[in-house]
């Protein structure tokens, strides 16, 4: 079998052992000389090598659309190259998405237009809940185009449009007019049936999408109004109408156990069925490695390599072994070698492209693989042999990290322990497991040292370490919440860490010497808006921010060491994190700023991440000896991906927060009049946001729930001031609350203050009548103010 790359948004057909390099119908003559395109495209090569049918690739069609200078039509474009009927067909699905990525749009005589040629901005509907929204362009660095809710009305939240800037709103933003609506991208919907005037429509439970979705009569099967339904869209909103679509599937009431999984899936759009060609697939594989995969690897069954992980994973993506050397240490880290299974182009690399990640709900996972190979033949499992790539680096005392090689192995995990028995071994003592796993302990004291040394270098570039604790959710055997309690990292998480970095800048460094193109980790500093609301905010506590040109990791990793320890250390943690821009996945090496790294990428979780993926099967091209410009991929195709595996991340987050915030909803239902400590985490000028400190959940205390007065709102303070009152509501300040109401279709619960009424403490002289009253009348009283 020919390993190849196979695009399906292209549509070309790729090309397999069966499959000649070009099938020319017998009435057509054959094409012995190249034509133009074949000898001007620069990707032209590529195009043949990938596609038994080449057609000319997206660079040179945009070349020849620019030379020729004015729209051109599909069958004058299919001349000028000199297509046959089936590399016409390709053409079509190229053109169709090209124009469905905003390269291209054509106009009403069917001829095909450069966008930047006509003035015209693509992107993606960002939808606000609020009714408006925002055209995300393409074009880096440009300005989000603002669409008022006329605009919306025909528009859903992540469709890719074309729009026209016609002028600034008030605040200065781009304003859009809709040109063209380049692809839907919302199919379904999840959300509440209901019935009103005889009309039945569903309410979605994404708040992002505004239309209510009309489902005729004869389109409701089984549901009943109340019921959590999935809706297919039969009908796109218009100017002047709302979607129309039709129940597919009854998810159930919405008290019903385990209904905000279905909830989030659904209205994220997460694939949760596998492909009948991916099941096919998976059912060619055996349960064990067979030996002809193991021949030609590197034997390292004999390392004592064990993998360390939470109490509840399943899917061992790694394993650590290191042994004293006379200058430090040599560290191996073993990854699960999923490229040599999940081959470029198959149904099972498709589908895993298009999950881009493993979600991660709680009691239920959504893999990226199926689970034959995430928790089988991929895994790392105990005392099993398991294909593996490996780098292996020498790790000096002062912890920098040299000569890192890279090969595929096998291994045989020794172990598989958790972080909390890594960490009762080296830190509490636990004697009962020490002389379980006495074998071991040595290998794990030498981790320990090398941790040591690596975290002393990371200090030293001034990386920035967050440890905000994580909320963990307890549930009951009937899935509801039992308890919320925080979850902290302790050393055993940042040695495993601290072992992954070392191995995903060995990678990149790897790569970028071999000039291959692949998918770096980028994390850009925060942006001068965000950095100065941030200084503002630190000036609150009193904690400067230092006085720099240029800001740098290491002046944030100050600023915590400033305040550890102070009360309000978690909550100023929490905003330099949210001060701090969105990691993502590009060709483009940016470095990582968090990390204070020039270079990054992620190696180390192929099974969950398709990234790590693409990652090795770059290291594999160059450690088989191949030239860049033959591998699989180009830096546009890296582009393309990932953008893609950044959404797909953001998408998993969003899913997996949508679930939480359900669950806690429905936690705080039957606590409703109850009273709780909590402490001010945002201020807005509708309100005060309020976390308890006992359950973790946080609220909102709206502005009319305050003592009777008019509020001013201090942005550059975080604060609400009471201009009669004098009262002040500030960021970190405790407040003491009590659940007022829990809206679970909004994931909103509200807080009312429960606060001492102050009573004056000056003494009236016995018998003295105020100034402005008499004895014998009532004082008269003015109007009461309207709350702020």
């Amino acid at each position: 079998m020919v390993r190849v790359r196979w695009k399906p948004t292209d549509g070309a057909m790729p090309l397999t052992s069966h499959s000649p390099r070009r099938a020319v119908p017998s009435n057509l003559p054959t094409m012995s000389k190249k034509r133009e395109w074949e000898l001007r495209d620069p990707e032209a090569k590529a195009e043949a090598r990938n596609y038994a049918h080449p057609v000319p690739s997206r660079t040179y069609i945009l070349r020849f659309l620019e030379e020729r200078g004015v729209p051109v039509p599909f069958d004058d474009l299919a001349e000028a190259f000199e297509l046959d009927p089936r590399e016409r067909r390709a053409l079509t699905v190229r053109l169709k998405a090209m124009v469905r990525d905003g390269q291209l749009i054509p106009n009403r005589r069917a001829g095909y237009c450069l966008v930047d040629r006509i003035a015209l901005v693509t992107g993606v509907v960002n939808a606000h809940r609020d009714g408006f929204g925002y055209v995300v362009p393409d074009q880096d660095g440009a300005d989000d185009v603002y669409l008022s809710p006329r605009s919306m009305r025909q528009l859903m939240h992540g469709d890719r449009v074309a729009v026209r800037i016609r002028g600034h709103d008030r605040r200065g933003r781009p304003e859009g007019s809709l040109v063209e609506v380049l692809e839907r991208n919302t199919s379904s919907v999840v959300g509440k049936y209901r019935r009103k005037h005889g009309v039945g429509f569903v309410v979605p439970e994404n708040p992002r999408i505004q239309h209510r979705i009309v489902v005729p009569g004869d389109a409701v099967a089984t549901a009943r109004p109340g019921q959590i339904v999935l809706v297919k869209i039969t009908a796109q909103p218009t100017p002047h109408s709302q979607p129309i679509g039709r129940v597919v599937k009854v998810l159930g009431r919405p008290n019903a156990p385990g209904i905000e999984i279905e909830i989030a899936i659904h209205a994220h759009g997460l694939p949760t069925e596998w492909p009948k060609a991916v099941e096919r697939a998976v059912r060619r594989l055996g349960k064990d490695v067979p030996a002809e995969a193991k021949r030609g690897r590197e034997d390292l069954r004999h390392l004592p390599l064990l993998t360390i992980d939470g109490a509840d994973a399943r899917d061992f993506d790694d394993a650590v072994f290191c042994e004293p050397t006379a200058s430090g240490w040599r560290l191996y880290v073993a990854i699960a070698d999923v490229a040599h299974y999940v081959e470029a182009g198959a149904p099972l690399d498709e589908e895993a492209r298009n999950r881009g990640t493993s979600v991660y709900f709680t009691r239920r996972v959504l893999p990226m693989l199926p689970e034959l190979l995430s928790n089988g033949l991929c895994s790392l499992n105990p005392k099993v042999d398991r294909l593996c790539m490996v780098c292996e680096m020498r790790v000096g005392r002062d912890g920098k990290v040299s000569r890192p090689r890279f090969f595929e192995g096998v291994m045989r995990s020794h172990a598989r322990l958790t972080y909390e028995e890594v960490a009762a071994m080296l830190f509490d003592g636990d004697a009962e497991l020490r002389r379980e796993h006495v074998q071991l302990l040595p290998h794990l004291e030498d981790l320990h040292d090398v941790f040591r040394a690596l975290l002393a270098q990371r200090r030293k570039r001034g990386a920035i370490d967050f440890d905000i604790p994580e909320a963990y959710v307890e549930l009951g055997e009937d899935r509801r919440i039992e308890s919320i309690s925080t979850y902290e990292r302790n050393d055993a998480h940042r040695m495993i860490e601290e072992c992954m970095i070392a191995a995903n800048v060995s990678a990149a460094r790897f790569l970028d010497r071999h000039e291959l193109p692949t998918l770096y980790r980028v994390h850009d500093k925060p942006t001068e808006e965000r950095f100065k609301d941030l200084k503002a905010f630190l000036a609150t506590f009193g904690v400067p921010f230092p006085r720099v040109k240029e800001i740098q990791p290491r002046h944030f990793a100050q600023v915590l060491d400033r305040i550890k320890g102070k009360p309000y250390h978690t909550l100023v943690e929490t905003v330099l994190l949210r001060s701090m821009a969105r990691a993502t996945y590009q060709p483009d090496n940016l470095g990582h700023f968090g990390l204070a790294l020039p270079q990054y990428v992620h190696f180390t979780s192929p099974i969950r991440r398709y990234p790590d993926l693409l990652v090795h099967r770059a290291i594999k091209h160059a450690l088989t000896g191949k030239k860049p410009d033959s591998f699989s991929y180009t830096p546009k195709d890296m582009d393309r991906l990932g953008k893609h595996c950044s959404m797909t991340e953001k998408r998993a987050d969003d899913a997996t927060r949508d679930a939480i915030a359900w669950l806690k909803c429905e936690f705080m239902l039957d606590k409703i009049g109850e009273v709780f400590e909590g402490v001010i985490t945002g201020v807005t000028s509708f309100g005060v946001f309020v976390q308890l400190q006992d359950v973790f959940v946080e609220g909102l205390v709206h502005v009319t729930s305050l003592e009777n007065d008019y509020y001013e709102f201090d942005a550059s303070r975080h604060r609400l001031f009471g201009a009669r009152t004098k009262k002040v509501y500030q960021l970190a300040a405790p407040l003491r609350v009590r659940v007022a109401n829990v809206d679970m279709e909004q994931r909103r619960i509200d807080f009312e203050p429960v606060e001492p009424k102050v009573r004056s403490t000056a003494k009236r002289a016995p018998g003295k009548v105020p100034d402005g009253a008499s004895r014998g009348r009532r004082r008269p009283t003015r109007p009461k103010r309207r709350r702020g």
